[in-house]
């Protein structure tokens, strides 16, 4: 926890949390854009079977509650917030029943079953029925910008409904991760149309759930939370709300947007010719747009529809509607990183393994990492892809596997960011955030696989930055989000490409690129055999994360 001291705060203050993978963040603002204050609490997930993420939402509440407390307890004057904004991790379901709905505000909120979050895999069977329900692939990125992939939501209400159905006939609400500290602040039920474009059950069109594709799914639009823009004031922190979290009750919350939405607007992300990437858990390429379009258009004959999905962006508010971008999201970025050092060095400084790994030559000496540990999503939509490095020899060192990794995910970042580049105005350069964005030898890495500059931003929290643009757009008519973002974000100097090593990356990336066919059947096998051996798994684990992941 951190807040200025000494500074005299200019109020408003403008509070944003992001709840994230990892842990909770919370931000404060002035009015100037001058960050005051920052917290955090780390998050833990399980994995009750291979491919599976999950969580209990009471977890996320626990660690909202400890994070804004502590950011009050630090220094804030907490009667200078003048609103707050959230966001929040993507596409994970939180399955109501009644009686939670009624509880809401004044109590805990627990769920009928365990959250399944946006990396968990068991989704793969309820893909087909719901592609065939929507009239195929193409139909599908056409009614609701996004193919069916194993992460989105809508998947994993019909795996409730057809595995676990004494559970799916008991929900009342179905909503996502934010929206659930939504209701548990205010006793209100929303979201927002950023979060909701994750769900495959919105139309990016008109920024509203989907008749169509809500029939076809016979899923009942009274489950589903009212649609706002992101800079939308919801409610008031409830009397209970104020007791666990220091926040003040009446306090006005605006339901912001996903976090890579809402990263978008804390990095200054928001005009289309710019993107952004996002190093944390997951690694994202984002591009504005400024109209509805969706991917229809595959550069090979091996690509199909959708290859990235259409979103709607978090710049609207309750008096101007927001606009669009791309989104394609590969699954373990800096959660590669962070497997290798837990699995190979644990307790080795995560500052000293990047050290190391600038050490190593680019290429590795021959050695590639696939960055597939929990399957991927973009820009190859396979849950069955598994996750190595091909190529070890005596002759590589610890060194030689961290820059493996580095390069691995920058090597899937590139394959996305040259799909926005075919299917948009093509961006002379790229933002980067995310935990990993602190490494400047990453940066180097994204760079030169990029082939343009990449930008780090000075503000790392920009998911949480992003939620406090939403909330203060929500309560003041004369604040626009863009104009926001343009005079928030905090942009470093550019870090360009390395020229000299730019042949031996370019051969890397295309070794790179060519292994998940030439493996994939071996991959289907593996996924066969783990499966096989589901019976003889351990217990539950719970993976712990750490408050920082780069």
């Amino acid at each position: 926890m951190a807040v200025e001291q000494g500074m005299t705060f200019r109020t408003p203050i403008f509070v944003g949390i992001d709840l994230g993978t990892s842990g909770v963040k919370a931000i404060a603002v002035d009015r100037a854009g001058q960050v005051v204050g920052t917290t955090s609490h780390g998050l833990d997930f399980d994995r009750p079977r291979q491919g599976w993420a999950e969580t209990p939402p009471s977890r996320w509440w626990d660690a909202t509650a400890a994070a804004v407390g502590s950011l009050v307890a630090g220094g804030l004057d907490a009667s200078s917030i003048a609103a707050v904004g959230l966001s929040g991790q993507m596409h994970g379901s939180v399955f109501l029943d009644r009686a939670a709905l009624d509880r809401a505000g004044s109590d805990t909120i627990d769920a009928i079953h365990p959250a399944l979050m946006w990396n968990d895999q068991r989704t793969e069977s309820s893909l087909a029925p719901i592609e065939s329900a929507l009239g195929g692939r193409a139909a599908c990125v056409e009614r609701t910008g996004c193919p069916p992939l194993t992460g989105l939501t809508a998947p994993k209400l019909h795996w409730l409904r057809t595995h676990e159905p004494a559970h799916a006939e008991r929900v009342a609400a179905l909503c996502l991760p934010k929206d659930y500290l939504a209701l548990a602040l205010t006793g209100e039920l929303a979201t927002d149309v950023g979060d909701a474009s994750g769900t495959m059950l919105l139309d990016p069109r008109t920024r509203d759930w989907s008749p169509a594709v809500l029939d076809a799914l016979k899923i009942d639009r009274a489950m589903l939370p009212a649609v706002h823009e992101s800079g939308t004031a919801i409610g008031r922190v409830t009397r209970w709300a104020a007791e666990h979290t220091g926040l003040p009750a009446g306090t006005p919350i605006a339901i912001g947007s996903g976090d890579n939405q809402a990263a978008a607007l804390g990095a200054g992300v928001t005009d289309p010719g710019s993107a952004l990437a996002i190093l944390g858990t997951s690694g994202v390429v984002l591009a504005p747009l400024d109209e509805p379009k969706t991917d229809h258009t595959p550069t090979s004959s091996l690509a199909k529809p959708g290859r990235i999905n259409l979103f709607c962006d978090a710049t609207g508010s309750e008096r101007q509607r927001g606009a669009w971008l791309y989104s394609g999201c590969m699954l373990s970025a800096a959660g590669s990183l962070e497997w290798a050092r837990d699995t190979i060095s644990p307790g080795v400084a995560f500052d000293d393994l990047l050290r190391e790994a600038g050490e190593a030559p680019a290429g590795c000496e021959g050695l590639i990492f696939l960055p597939y540990l929990t399957g991927e999503r973009c820009p190859i939509p396979d849950p069955q892809a598994r996750g190595g490095w091909i190529g070890l020899t005596r002759s590589h060192t610890r060194a030689h596997l961290m820059r493996a990794v580095l390069e691995g995910v920058a090597f899937n970042l590139a394959a996305i960011l040259d799909i926005v580049r075919d299917a948009t105005i093509a961006p002379s350069t790229v933002r980067v955030t995310g935990g990993g964005s602190a490494s400047p030898e990453w940066c180097r890495i994204l760079a030169t696989a990029f082939g343009c500059p990449v930008v780090p931003l000075e503000v790392e929290e920009g998911p949480a930055l992003g939620a406090a643009i939403c909330a203060a757009v929500s309560i003041d008519a004369a604040l626009d989000a863009r104009a926001l973002a343009r005079g928030w974000s905090r942009p470093a100097q550019p870090i360009e490409p390395v020229a000299a090593t730019v042949p031996v990356m370019r051969e890397a990336r295309a070794v790179f690129e060519r292994l998940h066919a030439d493996l994939s059947p071996a991959h289907a096998a593996l996924h066969t055999l783990a499966s096989d051996n589901q019976l003889s798994s351990p217990a539950p684990k719970q993976i712990p994360t750490p408050d920082h992941t780069p």
